[in-house]
């Protein structure tokens, strides 16, 4: 019988059997599995690294490993993403939060909203984010899929802003009461034809539905853009993430339908990630 390795030496072979699977930041996942897998927060996972890993532990990182290897999300094996500064409930039912997305959170707080929907809300990371910045607003996410509901409920209640929102099952704005004084969303802009180039965490793995519409990756901008317009009251705005190479055919849809105020919002890393258009009717004084 062979001797427990050292947490050191699981660590090591476990990076080894990533980079052969040409798993990016291999050692970085790999020390989260081992932490997850050992119930140590990560911050403390140094002072066990020399201690031998006990056999139930090497059991579940084995497993972990395995899983991470065949392009699982590390998310997915944990349970849980970060965002904004916060934890959330993921699963194979939502998609990923994701640093970008935070562009979409930061130019949203710049407005002054009481009423907002996030539509194809998914984890419900935005709407919930939203509302946990922003005490006295109210909120509905709206979702086609009920798992995902289901998913953005937990995580409502995780952050203690159930009593603030609402979840519902539509196609879009279809079955959503209205109005709002903000809309924001994070459609599937992926084209058919780019999902292919995806890497396998992304396509084998997320729900195609929250990445791709199957077309041109615009045609959810054209449905929100209609739906929107009689959901947002005067001086309202709508807000959406982007890919970095639609800002400008989602600018174009928004003042094809009047919308004012059209612009524009990179992110950190300087790519188009957001768009943003105001019904008219902006007052500057009242912001209504």
């Amino acid at each position: 019988m062979r001797d427990a390795l050292t947490g050191s030496q699981a660590l090591l072979a476990a990076t080894k059997i990533l980079n052969d699977a040409e798993v990016p930041d291999a050692a970085r996942d790999a020390r989260k599995l081992f932490a997850y897998a050992s119930g140590v927060e990560a911050w403390r996972l140094s002072l066990t690294l020399p201690e031998p890993v006990p056999p139930d532990v090497q059991l579940r990182f084995d497993t972990l490993i395995r899983r991470r290897a065949a392009r699982e999300p590390v998310s997915h094996l944990i349970g849980t993403r970060e965002f904004y500064g916060r934890v959330f409930e993921v699963s194979s039912d939502v998609l990923d939060p994701r640093p970008e997305t935070e562009t979409l959170i930061e130019t949203a707080l710049r407005t002054n909203f009481r009423h907002v929907l996030d539509l194809g809300t998914g984890s419900g990371c935005i709407v919930i984010t939203l509302l946990a910045e922003m005490p006295d607003a109210m909120g509905v996410g709206g979702d086609l899929s009920a798992p995902a509901l289901a998913v953005a409920a937990r995580n409502a209640e995780r952050h203690g802003v159930s009593d603030r929102v609402s979840f519902v099952q539509s196609d879009w704005m279809r079955a959503i009461p209205q109005p709002f004084d903000l809309i924001v969303s994070n459609p599937p802009y992926i084209a058919a034809d780019e999902m292919d180039g995806l890497a396998p965490e992304l396509r084998k793995w997320e729900p195609r539905m929250a990445l791709t519409d199957g077309a041109d990756g615009l045609s959810a901008y054209r449905e929100i853009i209609a739906q929107a317009m009689p959901a947002l009251i005067p001086g309202g705005t709508l807000m959406v993430e982007i890919g970095p190479t639609q800002g400008l055919a989602v600018s174009q849809l928004m003042r094809d339908v009047d919308l004012r105020n059209v612009s524009i919002i990179p992110d950190l890393d300087g790519r188009d990630r957001v768009v943003s258009g105001q019904m008219v009717g902006f007052d500057a004084k009242t912001r209504r």
